[in-house]
């Protein structure tokens, strides 16, 4: 059917009066196929300014949504192939300018505008849709600091989402290497287009499920990087699956999106933001130099904290030990007394002298078989009485008392008598002499103990015991490393034993 056809359905002459008899008949495939054609014909191409209504995504990949303003509704429908290929995806509410071809469903008489090209209308429509999303989730709780992990201090691995062959890959990797150099995974991404944000999304699912340690080891560190451009440039990384992916992520992720004054979504939820990816790389690893140059302060400060502390320790031993006494004068006041007590004891002995020579004398004049009895049981006597405890003593007195009582029957009165008294007096003094003599080497035994003690204690010995060493080269005591250079075989003396060492 021809256009003038087609318009013929539709208009009737002025003086024409519809009738019945001449009006063709037409079936309803027919008349739309013609309302198809003058519409597509009349039209062609248009753009249209209008707010994006509702907006439907089946499983196809087409697009349908609504274009709307305050007096009329128009459907629209964006196919599999253009909608993947448009940098900014429709949203409800956002105001756009299309751009599309006119035409009609007669399946359910409407009319619909292909779309070919659709953009928000100027930079205001972008950013108040960028609001909106950044309202919805930040009310999530997507952009809560306490969701933020901290970044490892020297990761091992680092991997990069990035553009393989911009210019933000070299710089993160030369910023690296200059500063520490670690291993880096890169996942090759778009970073503008219709593709940006699903291959962004996915990389950072895939760098969180790689093992540790596996063939390709996870990474320690993530680097989401792209260097600056326009809003619509950067609108990949406003998407909605790429700051979820981001917030998902367990491993820490530094954003590097554009420049410093550049600001997207994935800044927000990152863990950590980078004004541009070579400050990216500055974040992620520390100066080797300075950690370095650190670590030699740090065992220095600790170098001298020992020695100082060895030094004072040393310094006050030595003030201690010039305030103890020496080990000989220790043992000087004993040994006087000692003398004192020898001296007295030589005097004690010589007290039985007169009473032993009497008793001689008056045995001289006992019978000689008596005298020899008496001689050899006071001899005896003599020996016993040396080693015995006083009471022993005693007892063995009281023994030969008798046992001279017995003889002395035979011995005349005055001998008798004489004998008696000596030997009373020979009991007095051997008895004080005893006990004399047992209470003096108590006395010098206890303080002998004390001293040897106190000489332990202050002598090497003990000082051995404790983990130390004394170095000797023959009979001479090494106590500098300059002595030390001057001998070639050691002696080093420990607590259990000596070890002989050759230089």
């Amino acid at each position: 059917m021809h256009k003038d056809a087609a318009m013929d359905l539709f208009d009737d002459g002025p003086n024409d009066a519809p009738t019945q008899g001449n009006t063709p008949e037409y079936t309803v495939g027919e008349l739309s196929g013609a309302i198809k054609r003058v519409i597509e014909n009349e039209f062609g191409h248009v753009r249209l300014r209008a707010e994006v209504g509702r907006v439907s995504l089946p499983r196809s990949g087409h697009v349908y949504l609504d274009l709307k303003d305050d007096k009329a509704v128009m459907a629209g429908i964006i196919w599999k192939g253009v909608a993947s290929k448009l940098a900014t995806q429709p949203e409800e509410g956002m105001e756009v300018i299309a751009t599309g071809r006119i035409t009609t469903f007669p399946g359910q008489s409407k009319y619909q505008i292909i779309i070919e090209d659709i953009q928000p209308a100027g930079m205001g429509a972008l950013m108040a849709v960028l609001e909106k999303r950044k309202a919805a989730l930040s009310a999530e709780g997507l952009f809560d600091p306490a969701r933020k992990q901290p970044l490892p201090y020297l990761p091992e691995i680092i991997g990069v989402v990035t553009s393989p062959s911009g210019a933000v890959i070299r710089d993160i990797l030369h910023r690296l290497r200059d500063r520490f150099p670690r291993k880096v995974l890169v996942w090759p991404v778009a970073v503008q287009g219709a593709r940006c944000a699903p291959e962004v999304a996915h990389a950072i699912k895939g760098f969180n499920k790689l093992t540790p340690g596996g063939a390709l080891p996870r990474p320690d560190l993530i680097i989401v990087a792209r260097g600056g451009g326009s809003v619509e440039d950067l609108w990949g990384f406003n998407e909605e699956a790429v700051v979820r992916a981001a917030a998902a992520s367990d491993i820490p992720l530094i954003s590097a999106v554009g420049h410093e004054t550049d600001t997207t979504l994935i800044d927000y939820v990152s863990d950590k933001r980078a004004p541009t990816p070579t400050a990216a790389a500055e974040l992620a690893v520390p100066v080797r130099i300075e950690l370095m140059a650190w670590l030699d302060q740090q065992h220095a400060r600790l170098s001298r904290a020992l020695t100082q502390g060895i030094t004072l320790r040393g310094q006050r031993l030595r003030d201690m030990a010039r305030a103890l006494p020496r080990a000989d004068s220790l043992l000087d006041g004993p040994r006087q007394r000692l003398d004192r007590a020898s001296d007295r004891l030589a005097r004690a002995r010589s007290l039985t002298e007169a009473p032993r020579l009497r008793l001689e004398r008056a045995a001289a004049r006992l019978d000689p078989a008596l005298m020899t009895g008496v001689q050899r049981r006071r001899m005896h006597l003599t020996e016993l009485g040396g080693g015995l405890r006083p009471a022993a003593l005693r007892a063995r007195l009281a023994e030969n008392q008798r046992r001279i009582t017995a003889l002395s029957t035979r011995l005349t009165p005055a001998v008798t008598r004489e004998c008696q008294l000596q030997g009373a007096r020979l009991e007095r003094t051997t008895r004080q002499l005893s006990d004399t003599a047992q209470r003096q080497l108590a006395q010098w035994r206890a303080q002998i103990d004390s001293a040897e003690r106190l000489r332990r204690t202050l002598g090497y010995e003990a000082t051995l015991e404790r983990g130390f060493a004394v170095v000797r080269s023959g009979e001479v005591l090494i106590t500098t490393a300059a002595q030390a250079d001057n001998h070639t075989e050691y002696d080093i003396q420990f607590a259990d034993g000596k070890v002989r060492m050759r230089r």
